[in-house]
């Protein structure tokens, strides 16, 4: 995108990654239209701003979608950048968790974000431009141990993004798909952005109190810095070419290089028997 003042529009912007953006992108000088569950929460993160509007949403609520766009149109006539921050992580063993806590994971982070981008499209068709920014993670990228729910949801939320890219150029519209390592957040806050399972099934015991200490000994402890990832994000998005992924966090950058390597390695070894399927002419 070219580098001028554009009008962001930032999901679950009250908090976390989600302020850090917000942030940024007021004093690069654009207008922003920050969303959260409670204006109280945001206005006492953001403060107030001329060129900030808060706006209430919960993104698997449609009426409050609708509402939301309109606002945002209404104060500020334009969309040019979305991002699609909003979501949460439910952690943990896949068996222990019920049918109900999955199926919210996969509303909010994957129907919550298709919810909002369905909403404002047709605002970036008529515009002719556009950028979506898909807040996704490394675990977007590989699984953790008890991250496999949230690794779905993310996995879903990157396919869905790489074929939205291909499906919406023709319009002058562009996807990218954010993929922060650990960022000091509330992610790993069990009474904030994460969820543990609500069922107890035997044989998981020891795992079970194991894995929880884990993540929440994440807790504080990340040491991703959101405000160089909001500028980082910032610059890359003046860039003449921003590119479909951004791996970001230092941490993140071996372990997705050793990850990569491995399945590559994998796929190589394997190749004879891959292309050993079709009949024979």
């Amino acid at each position: 995108m070219n580098e001028k003042q554009n009008v962001w529009f930032i999901t679950g912007g009250n908090k976390g990654l989600g302020a850090a953006i917000v942030q940024e992108a007021l004093a690069e000088g654009n207008k922003v239209v920050a969303t959260a569950r409670s204006i109280e929460s945001a206005r006492q993160t953001l403060g107030e701003h001329p060129n900030l509007l808060l706006v209430k949403l919960d993104i698997t609520n449609n009426e409050q979608v609708e509402t939301a766009v309109s606002d945002a149109i209404a104060k500020f006539g334009r969309i040019d950048v979305l991002v699609n921050n909003a979501g949460y992580g439910l952690l943990g063993y896949f068996e222990e968790m019920s049918d109900e806590l999955i199926q919210h994971q996969m509303k909010t982070n994957v129907f919550g974000t298709m919810n909002i981008t369905r909403a404002i499209l047709p605002l970036m068709r008529q515009q002719g431009s556009g950028l979506v920014i898909v807040v996704s993670s490394t675990s977007g990228i590989k699984a953790v141990r008890g991250g496999s729910v949230y690794s779905a949801s993310k996995f879903a939320l990157e396919g869905w993004a790489e074929g939205m890219n291909l499906d919406l150029q023709p319009f002058g519209i562009r996807f990218m798909i954010l993929e922060p390592g650990g960022y000091r957040t509330d992610f790993a806050n069990e009474n904030a952005s994460m969820q543990l399972p609500d069922l107890k099934v035997d044989g998981y015991e020891h795992l079970r109190d194991e894995l929880a200490a884990h993540f929440k000994n994440m807790n504080g402890q990340q040491s991703g810095d959101p405000a160089k990832l909001a500028a980082g994000l910032l610059q890359v998005t003046n860039s003449e070419n921003p590119p479909l992924r951004l791996l970001i966090g230092k941490g993140a950058i071996p372990a997705v290089d050793e990850y990569y390597k491995k399945r590559y390695s994998e796929f190589q070894r394997w190749q004879a028997v891959s292309a050993n399927s079709d009949f024979e002419e």
